[in-house]
């Protein structure tokens, strides 16, 4: 497949939400206008979006409400269950863990570490806090596909460098450090403060 930009990939995610909240609602068809508005882009862009994957719905009928939203959580990976491990059991790390939403988007946290002695063995929804010690063996056994960082920026690369030592190819760091990984692993980092810059500067500049 050819790359594909992160901003498409973000409208797919934006589309899924809105075609399923539609479906919710009874619906069977929607329009790329529709579509478009719900998402605040044009319909020649949703028409874009979509054309990188194939061809979807008919002209002057619009798309199928079904057959959109399976082909787009196809796309999106999230046909499969996902096993996730969080690293740092912090406020941002303990609040991941008992986020309900991860399991229906079906990613499914299997792990919580960390290396502080008072948080080892809290218990978060159902998953005990685990010593981060025996960090790269605990991930192979929980077979783990994706991790999520929450640990300090000073020990951020350290605790990247294990998760891809035992076998993860898919990070979510929210430390806000500057991570190098391999070109085999995927790193998406989460800055809180950048996102409220460009808030900022979307109420400044409106």
């Amino acid at each position: 497949m050819k790359r594909i930009a992160d901003s498409t990939v973000r409208r797919l995610s934006l589309y899924l939400r809105f075609l399923e909240a539609f479906e919710r609602e009874g619906r069977a068809t929607i329009s790329s206008g529709e579509l478009a508005t719900s998402g605040g882009t044009t319909s020649a862009q949703v028409r874009k979006d979509l054309s990188s994957f194939g061809s979807f719905g008919k002209r002057g009928m619009g798309y199928s409400i079904r057959e959109l939203t399976v082909a787009i959580r196809e796309i999106l990976g999230l046909a499969h269950d996902w096993r996730v491990v969080i690293v740092g059991a912090g406020k941002i790390g303990a609040a991941l863990a008992q986020y309900a939403g991860f399991r229906d988007r079906g990613f499914h946290v299997v792990g919580v570490f960390d290396s502080d002695p008072r948080r080892i063995g809290l218990a978060l929804d159902g998953l005990t806090v685990a010593d981060a010690a025996t960090l790269e063996a605990d991930v192979r056994q929980l077979q783990a596909e994706m991790a999520v960082i929450a640990v300090p920026a000073d020990a951020a690369q350290s605790v990247v460098d294990r998760v891809v030592m035992a076998g993860i190819h898919a990070i979510l760091d929210f430390s806000t450090a500057s991570i190098a990984v391999p070109p085999t692993v995927t790193l998406r980092t989460m800055n809180v403060a950048v996102e409220l810059e460009i808030l900022s500067f979307a109420l400044t500049n409106r």
